[in-house]
C-alpha cells in the first residue's frame, strides 16, 4: 500500500486571482511520540453535547478505491481509515451504521437523492462542495509539500530560494496555479500525472515536486520511489487553493446529524482514539 497513492480525489475551486502570501503554514498537532497527529480540536472550546437520540441510524457513503483512505479489503467489505473512523463514530454516537461504496463522483448525487445520510470520502470542503453540502469541522488536511532528492533537501521553501530552480507540479491542478501565483522565478514544469511528475524527480530532470502531501507521504517511503527522494520545507496548507480541509458531508440543513458528528469527532480525539486510528494509518508524516 505504501507503493502507489493516488491523489487525493476533491471537487476543486478555480485558483483565485488575487493569491495570499507564501508562507508555509503549520497546523495544530498532538504529539504522542514521534509521529506528529494533526489536531483541529480545542480543548477548551468543547463542544455541547447534542441531543443524540435523535440519530439512531446513519448511512455513511465513501468511495471506492483511494487507500489506505477507503477500500476494498481483503473480505470484500470496505476498508480504510475512513471507514474505521466512522464505525468509530456510530460506537460513540450510539447509533447504527451502514457503510456503502460508491464512485468517488457520484456521491453528490447520492447524498442528493437520500441513499445516503453522510459522505466520509476524503471530500475537500470547497466554495464547490458548501454549494451542496453542510460539513463537519475539518478531520484532517491535504496539504501541499515539496519534494526534492535527497541530496538536494533544503530546510524552507521560499519564492526567492527557487528561483532558477525546475519545479514540476500537475498540469492544471492548484499546485500548479499556486507555483504561478507565487513562486514566478522558478522554472515550471507541469506534468500529466503523478506518475510522470515523481519519475521526473526520480530521474533529476527537476530540482523539485509540488503536489498533495499525503499521496507524496506515500511515495517517497515506498519502493517506486526507489529511496531517491524527501520532503523539502513544511506543508502549505493555504485554503484558497488546497481547501479548507477535509470534512464529514451531510445534507443542505441536517444540522442534527452535523452537531452528533462533530460531538462524535471530538470525544474521539479527546479520548485519544483519532490518534491511535492516524497512526495506524500513517506511519509517515505528511506534516
Amino acid at each position: 500500500m505504501l507503493s502507489a497513492a493516488p491523489s487525493a480525489p476533491s471537487l476543486a475551486q478555480n485558483a483565485p486571482a488575487t493569491p495570499p502570501a507564501a508562507q508555509p503554514a503549520t497546523p495544530p498537532v498532538v504529539q504522542p511520540g514521534p509521529q506528529a497527529v494533526p489536531g483541529f480540536w480545542d480543548p477548551r472550546r468543547r463542544p455541547e453535547r447534542p441531543d443524540l437520540a435523535k440519530v439512531t441510524v446513519i448511512r455513511f457513503l465513501t468511495e471506492t478505491d483511494y487507500p489506505p483512505f477507503n477500500f476494498t479489503g481483503p473480505d470484500g467489505n470496505p476498508a480504510g481509515f475512513n471507514v474505521e473512523l466512522a464505525r468509530m463514530l456510530c460506537e460513540e454516537i450510539k447509533a447504527t451504521c451502514t457503510v456503502q461504496m460508491r464512485r468517488f463522483e457520484t456521491l453528490l448525487d447520492a447524498i442528493a437523492s437520500n441513499r445516503g445520510d453522510a459522505i466520509i470520502a476524503s471530500l475537500a470542503v470547497t466554495a464547490q462542495t458548501r454549494a451542496r453540502l453542510d460539513f463537519t469541522d475539518p478531520y484532517y488536511r491535504a496539504p501541499a509539500r515539496f519534494a526534492s532528492r535527497k541530496d538536494g533537501v533544503l530546510i524552507e521553501m521560499r519564492p526567492e530560494l527557487l528561483e532558477g530552480k525546475k519545479v514540476g507540479a500537475i498540469a492544471g491542478s492548484s499546485h500548479e496555479a499556486y507555483l504561478k501565483a507565487l513562486f514566478t522565478d522558478a522554472e515550471l514544469r507541469p506534468y500529466a500525472n503523478d506518475d510522470a511528475l515523481r519519475a521526473a524527480l526520480r530521474r533529476g530532470e527537476v530540482d523539485f515536486i509540488f503536489g498533495d502531501a499525503i499521496s507524496l507521504a506515500f511515495w517517497i517511503n515506498g519502493t517506486d520511489s526507489e529511496n531517491c527522494c524527501a520532503f523539502s520545507g513544511g506543508p502549505f496548507i493555504e485554503s484558497r487553493y488546497f481547501g479548507e480541509g477535509i470534512g464529514i458531508g451531510v445534507r443542505k440543513g441536517n444540522d442534527v446529524l452535523r452537531q452528533a458528528l462533530n460531538w462524535g469527532l471530538f470525544r474521539l480525539w479527546e479520548k485519544g482514539r483519532f490518534t491511535d486510528l492516524w497512526l495506524k494509518y500513517f506511519s509517515v508524516s505528511p506534516f
